[in-house]
C-alpha cells in the first residue's frame, strides 16, 4: 500500500536550513492499523504531511497504491487526496451550520458525486460510526466524540485506501478517546481498512497493531505490538 525509501525533508528559513526527515525508510501493508509516534520536532508530523499528500518530499521515494507520487504536481496530489485518502484531525473541522449528513457529504460535492449517491454514502458511513440516529444534528448539538465520529464518516464516505489520523484523540477525555479507538481498531478489523494515526501518547498508540517511533526525522524503532490494547 504504501512504500516510502530514503525520504528527506528540508525546510528553508532564511539562511537556515531545518533537517525534519533525513532519510526514512517506512512500508506500510493493505488492512494495517499502525500507529507513528514520536515527540514534538520528531518530524512525525511532516511525516503524516508527505503519506497525505499535503507536502512533497526533498528527496526520495513514495508510493502510496501503485502511485509514484513525490514526482506530482499540486494538481495530481489534489486528486490523489481525493481518492485515495480520507483525514481524521484533533480538531473536527465541521461545518457549524450543517447537519452531520451535510458534513459528511461536503468532501464528495467537490469529486462531483451526484446528491442521491452522496447522500447514500454518507448515511451508510455515519451508521458504521454508530450515528446513523444523528443525521439531521448539527455540531452544536453533538458531544466531542460524537463530532469526532462525524469527521471519522466523512473520512471514509469517500471510500478512502488509506485513512490518516493526526492526534484524533487530542480535544477528547480519557473515556470517549477509548471509544473513538475502539472505534478506529473495529473499522480496521471489519472493514479492513489501512489506518494510520499519528499520536505522541503511548496509550493510544497502544490501540495499533504496529508502532513506528520517530526521532530527529529518522524512524528508530518499528515493532509488532503483540498485545493491542482492546
Amino acid at each position: 500500500m504504501i512504500t516510502i525509501e530514503q525520504m528527506t525533508k528540508v525546510y528553508t528559513m532564511g539562511e537556515i536550513e531545518v533537517h525534519a526527515l533525513r532519510g526514512v525508510n517506512l512500508t506500510i501493508n493493505s488492512g494495517e492499523f499502525i500507529a507513528i509516534m514520536g515527540p514534538s520536532g520528531s518530524g512525525k508530523s511532516t511525516l503524516m504531511n508527505m503519506i497525505g499528500c499535503l507536502d512533497t518530499p526533498t528527496s526520495g521515494r513514495y508510493g502510496l497504491d501503485g502511485i509514484e507520487v513525490a514526482s506530482l504536481n499540486d494538481n495530481d496530489l489534489s486528486a490523489v487526496r481525493a481518492r485515495k485518502l480520507g483525514f481524521v484531525f484533533q480538531q473536527y473541522m465541521l461545518l457549524p451550520r450543517q447537519t452531520a449528513l451535510a458534513n459528511v457529504e461536503m468532501p464528495m460535492l467537490y469529486r462531483g458525486i451526484e446528491a442521491k449517491e452522496r447522500a447514500r454514502r454518507a448515511q451508510v458511513a455515519l451508521e458504521l460510526v454508530g450515528m446513523g440516529n444523528r443525521l439531521d444534528h448539527r455540531p452544536n448539538e453533538l458531544s466531542g466524540g460524537q463530532q469526532q465520529r462525524v469527521a471519522i464518516a466523512r473520512a471514509l464516505a469517500g471510500s478512502p485506501s488509506v485513512i490518516l489520523a493526526d492526534e484524533p484523540t487530542g480535544a477528547l477525555d480519557s473515556t470517549t478517546s477509548e471509544e473513538i479507538m475502539h472505534m478506529l481498531q473495529q473499522l480496521n478489523r471489519e472493514q479492513k481498512l489501512t489506518i494510520i494515526i499519528v499520536t505522541h501518547e503511548s496509550d493510544i498508540a497502544a490501540y495499533a497493531d504496529r508502532i513506528v517511533t520517530i526521532r530527529d526525522g529518522v524512524v528508530t524503532t518499528d515493532r509488532k505490538n503483540e498485545v493491542p490494547h482492546v
